[in-house]
């Protein structure tokens, strides 16, 4: 599944302006499961015992100096990507697009590794959690409710500098075709662009929910630095492990480097699939059946991550 999201664009016909601007009935259907979902996760919040403690994470998580402090740095940095001459040769709007959603994705994930650390680890070293679990609530409800209030934190993150990086991404068309003598560039133009960098948004919130299922597992046992550092690394990785299976599949490669190569792409998520810049690159709309694989992906490895979390933290000394 690593180069999933390649192959789909190789399928893609020639995406003409209409096409782009009307939704069919695959994005309809999309578009009702994103709703469903978040009517699920509103429920979750406001109707379970687990999500008493996911909106007091999520409250905690927005009033730290962390969250104030991504979303102003992010925005200044897009403010700035939009000015900024890339030297691209007539490129500069998918520069944008994608510097734009690589910071989008970066301060999301720094927000809910952050997060789960403070929240979780630090709880538990600071007896905050054995106060807690003292009421009626379990330890998975803990665990589920910490998971839901940070991916909840990540994603009022996500809401404004989405909204404004779009805004950001219609004025840059027309700034270009300033700047280019080109002329007034036409609405519907700049809405095709716009419209082309929507699937990016909920991708960076999926890798951004299996982050944080691996950050809240690793938060039951080890302390901030170590989660982050871990993170880090997984990061990387999870983004370099379609490349380091192509590269051990050859005939000179040793049989026990294959092995571990094929063993790190099973256990570490493969995070290339929420990659949309072969999509900017060729100014596409990634297909939503491709959304659909990448959700369920999301899913299933989150809720494994999740029991994980269950098994460690279950035998947690609290006391």
């Amino acid at each position: 599944m690593s180069h999933g999201l390649t192959v789909f664009l190789l399928a893609q016909t020639t995406t003409t302006t209409a096409d782009l601007l009307t939704p069919g009935r695959d994005w309809a259907i999309a578009i009702g499961v994103g709703v469903a979902l978040v009517a699920a996760l509103l429920g979750f919040t406001y109707f379970t015992r687990a999500g008493i403690i996911a909106r007091a994470t999520t409250k905690e998580a927005i009033r730290q100096p962390v969250f104030l402090l991504a979303l102003a740095i992010a925005l200044i940095t897009l403010v700035v990507l939009t000015y900024l001459p890339f030297f691209s040769l007539g490129e500069d709007v998918k520069m944008l697009k994608d510097c734009g959603l690589a910071t989008l994705l970066s301060w999301s994930i720094l927000l809910a590794v952050w997060t789960s650390s403070t929240s979780i680890a630090d709880e538990i070293e600071g007896k905050t959690a054995m106060t807690l679990l003292s009421k009626p609530i379990t330890r998975r409800q803990f665990v589920v409710g910490k998971f839901v209030g940070i991916l909840q934190a990540t994603l009022l993150l996500m809401i404004p500098l989405s909204i404004a990086f779009l805004g950001l991404i219609y004025y840059k068309v027309g700034y270009d075709a300033r700047e280019a003598a080109k002329g007034a560039v036409d609405h519907l133009d700049r809405l095709v662009v716009m419209r082309q960098i929507l699937p990016g948004l909920p991708l960076i919130f999926l890798e951004t929910m299996v982050m944080t299922a691996i950050s809240v597992a690793i938060s039951t046992r080890l302390p901030m630095v170590v989660n982050m550092v871990t993170c880090l690394a997984i990061f990387v990785i999870g983004h370099l492990t379609p490349v380091m299976v192509k590269h051990t599949e050859g005939n000179q490669a040793l049989e026990p480097v294959q092995a571990v190569a094929r063993l790190i792409a099973t256990i570490l998520p493969s995070l290339e699939i929420f990659d949309m810049q072969a999509a900017v690159a060729r100014e596409i709309l990634v297909p939503p059946q491709y959304l659909g694989y990448t959700t369920m992906y999301s899913v299933l490895y989150s809720a494994a991550l999740i029991l994980l979390a269950f098994i460690l933290f279950e035998d947690r000394d609290l006391a």
